[in-house]
């Protein structure tokens, strides 16, 4: 039986030209060859499986090769590249740092740095997972890294840098990695399979290439896993049965009936999905994808950003065409929102079905809705429920529907709409309170807003809303202390009068108006008055706190003389 070799190594790039999505540092490195301009240390870094050890590799063949093409390759027939091949060379040597990273690992290191190479003119060593050393181990490592032989090259390859010292990133060359975009994989893959005589479908490779995240060797996996699974005709339904992902056309259907404010049939799809055995974090994490996808879409500027493939491009666009950036700005908002708050919920499925709920309402006009849980799907205020072909009955009040404050929010879709309710006096949706509250003024009855209020109130319901006030004034915490010292009494029908400390005058200066337009309201009468007396020491020796240190200090020395011999004795300094 033949040896069956997977495709990642199988197919690994040998050459710079075969290298898939970094064609920056491929130049780059081409051009140091070119150039004799090759340092002692490169630090590759980047996300697994986009070509770190691969480049790594090429770049130590190519500077051993005896004949390199005009195209700064490696010419594979000499003895040099020959014996690389066939993995007998002496002068390129790889270290796996996960499983080499004490200090004597790197003294022997260190030690076979010294000997030169046998063949070519450079011994290259590259050190992966660098970022596994100990913290001695770097600093070990720094002398020989700094100032090693004239043959030695070291290349260390990681996929986490910031785990690497400082003084190792400043000897060194750095070349980031980029993840491979999903049409590069794509056609990486599809020559591959004509290459193996596989038959496969494109929206399959997509679906590959999705998975994989930008990593070529996890593409590869699941390529060869997929044909163990399909055989040599890999189909669309097949990849997403064999790697369990999501259907597309659920998202696109979801999002029709959306649009079509269907929640029903929204509710149905979802539990479809959950019944195929997804997970409904994961579901909800792909549908905001796919708004996501729809948005970039939107637009000729941002198309680029398109990631999942040329394959599903026509779809989003159809799709896309149908959607308003408010629905999909707001659609984005809810889903990020339920995924965030999935894990805190109680109930997951529920925390889902509303998301998908308020999704299902996004746009309606306030007239055409009924608050959901308070009427029959029939319908009483002259609406009729969004359902397949249904169209709602215009309401007897005209509505803008240019007027953007005339759309249900998802904040505002739970909210009840009176029918006998006039749509002038319902509060307009609004991401402010303040906002809210002007509203409400604004459309309160003309006779409330000309009406001079004058109620009448006793002693203890202006004690009571003096305590009111001082509740309400907790996110001040100096002015909230300070009030709640002061004893307010009623001297005259509409006048609270206060007395204050010297010290406590700036409580008249600062918040008198605050005061007086709480007690208004509080009290019902826009007559009412505050008069403030600010006392003189005098008059406030026996009555009046001690506030200042000097204050306290003087009364206990006045009535306790033996304050003022312990002060003697330890020596201590009145401020």
């Amino acid at each position: 039986m033949e040896q069956f070799i997977v495709s990642a190594r199988k197919y690994r790039p040998v050459t710079f030209e075969s290298v898939v999505g970094q064609n920056t540092i491929s130049t780059t490195l081409k051009n140091a060859i070119r150039r004799k301009q090759l340092a002692h240390a490169y630090l590759f870094c980047g996300p697994r499986g986009v070509g770190k050890t691969t480049c790594a590799r090429i770049f130590s063949k190519t500077i051993n090769c005896l004949h390199p093409t005009d195209s700064i390759e490696a010419c594979g027939q000499c003895e040099s590249c020959r014996s690389f091949d066939e993995g007998r060379s002496y002068s390129i040597h790889e270290l796996d740092a996960a499983s080499n990273n004490s200090v004597d690992d790197i003294r022997r290191l260190t030690d076979q740095v010294r000997v030169p190479p046998q063949i070519g003119k450079y011994s290259v060593y590259i050190i992966d997972e660098v970022h596994m050393l100990s913290a001695a181990a770097f600093n070990a490592f720094l002398k020989t890294l700094e100032e090693p032989p004239a043959h030695a090259i070291f290349i260390l390859a990681t996929t986490e840098k910031h785990k690497i010292i400082p003084t190792i990133l400043s000897r060194c060359q750095i070349y980031d990695f980029n993840r491979i975009s999903i049409d590069g994989i794509v056609r990486y893959l599809k020559a591959i399979a004509q290459k193996e005589q596989i038959t496969v479908e494109e929206t399959a490779l997509n679906i590959i290439a999705q998975k994989a995240d930008g990593a070529m060797r996890d593409a590869l996996s699941i390529f060869d896993q997929a044909v163990v699974f399909c055989g040599h005709t890999i189909t669309y339904d097949a990849i997403i049965k064999n790697l369990h992902v999501v259907d597309y056309k659920y998202y696109f259907a979801l999002t029709d009936h959306l649009l079509a404010h269907r929640y029903t049939e929204a509710l149905l799809l979802f539990d479809e999905v959950l019944a195929k055995g997804f997970d409904a974090l994961h579901f909800i994490a792909g549908l905001s994808d796919h708004f996501r996808n729809l948005l970039v879409c939107k637009d000729a500027a941002t198309i680029k950003l398109f990631e999942s493939g040329d394959a599903f491009k026509n779809d989003y666009l159809e799709q896309t065409s149908r959607c308003t950036p408010l629905f999909l700005f707001t659609a984005l908002g809810i889903t990020n929102t339920c995924e965030m708050n999935y894990k805190n919920s109680g109930n997951p499925r529920l925390h889902v079905e509303l998301a998908l709920m308020r999704l299902s309402y996004v746009g309606v006009e306030k007239g055409a809705m009924i608050a959901l849980g308070t009427e029959t799907a029939a319908g009483t205020a002259g609406t009729t429920p969004r359902d397949s072909g249904a169209t709602p009955n215009p309401p007897t009040t005209t509505v803008e529907t240019a007027n953007p404050l005339k759309t249900i929010e998802p904040s505002a879709t739970l909210e009840t709409i009176e029918p006998s309710k006039p749509l002038e006096t319902a509060v307009p949706p609004s991401f402010s309170l303040k906002d809210t509250l002007n509203a409400k003024a604004r459309t309160a009855p003309n006779t409330a807003q000309s009406e001079t209020r004058q109620t009448t109130f006793t002693p203890e319901q202006m004690q009571t809303a003096w305590r009111h006030f001082v509740t309400s004034i907790l996110h001040k915490p100096r002015l909230m202390a300070a009030v709640e010292q002061v004893s307010p009494t009623l001297t005259e029908q509409h006048t609270i009068h206060i007395t204050l400390h010297e010290s406590q005058k700036w409580i008249a200066d600062e918040a008198t108006t605050e005061i007086v337009a709480f007690l208004r309201k509080e009290l019902h009468n826009d007559l009412l008055e505050l008069a403030v007396t600010i006392a003189t020491p005098d008059d406030t020796e026996k009555e009046t706190p001690l506030y200042s240190p000097s204050q306290q200090w003087n009364y206990l020395n006045t009535h306790y003389p033996a304050v003022e011999k312990l002060r003697q004795n330890l020596e201590l300094d009145i401020k």
